[in-house]
């Protein structure tokens, strides 16, 4: 192993995360598809090596430090992008059973391309709003988890992730520094869609230094009707 492979070894295995060398591979051929696939299209403008493995494969797993996975069987990933954290976590977790729900078609190839690269099973990459997928039967109220990385307001990220959520699972949004005003401003979005907050968390990257903060809110009933509204809905007017 390399210092980097090493560090990233280092730092799960003092979190209670251990790695083989068959996921610290495919650690190293997603590193090599995702620098290659964003010199066609923008997957991320985290590139340089050392950094993808703190900011993205490290800070994706982080969510394991506060979710138990090994409870986890199935697990919706909202606006994955280039798959974190769900991929990340299906990694180190290989029972888990991932659908990853991306509005860009392009995207949806690259994680497809993905997961036949890295051989992993039960990867499901489905190409969608997350407003229209919530509607189907297939993903509706179905999931033990739910999360979203950086993707938007949590007033905003509840209205997109717990539709997904079955009743008693949990949706976890990572987020960057806590801010009080948006905990304060989702009050009456987790009211309407049967969410409950029942933990905050709060941890800085080892080696560089930024802040991050997951939010564990838990679905009560199953989702209201009415919600998730019509596409762009949630964006242009969150529930406030």
């Amino acid at each position: 192993m390399d210092k980097t492979s090493t560090w990233l070894v280092e730092q799960l295995g003092e979190r209670g995360v251990s790695i083989s060398s068959r996921q610290l591979e495919q650690f190293e051929a997603y590193l090599e598809m995702l620098v290659d696939w964003n010199e066609r299209m923008n997957l991320t403008g985290i590139t340089e090596r050392d950094a993808v493995y703190e900011k993205h494969f490290y800070d994706s797993i982080s969510l394991s430090f506060f979710v138990d996975m090994i409870g986890i069987k199935s697990i919706a990933d909202i606006g994955s992008g280039a798959g974190f954290p769900s991929i990340p976590l299906k990694i180190c977790f290989p029972h888990l059973k991932v659908v990853i729900v991306d509005s860009l078609n392009k995207r949806i190839s690259f994680l497809k391309a993905l997961a036949e690269r890295l051989e992993l099973q039960d990867v499901e990459c489905v190409h969608g709003r997350a407003e229209d997928i919530a509607r189907l039967p297939l993903y509706r109220d179905q999931f033990d988890l739910a999360t979203a990385r950086a993707v938007a307001r949590l007033n905003v990220l509840n209205e997109f992730c717990l539709p997904f959520v079955r009743p008693g699972g949990k949706f976890a949004a990572m987020k960057g520094a806590k801010s009080q005003e948006e905990m304060k401003e989702a009050g009456f979005s987790l009211k309407e869609l049967k969410g409950k907050l029942i933990d905050e968390h709060g941890m800085v990257l080892p080696h560089e230094g930024s802040e991050r903060h997951i939010v564990v809110i838990q679905k009560t009933g199953t989702t209201p009707q009415k919600y998730p509204r019509k596409a762009g809905t949630p964006l242009k007017q969150p529930l406030i």
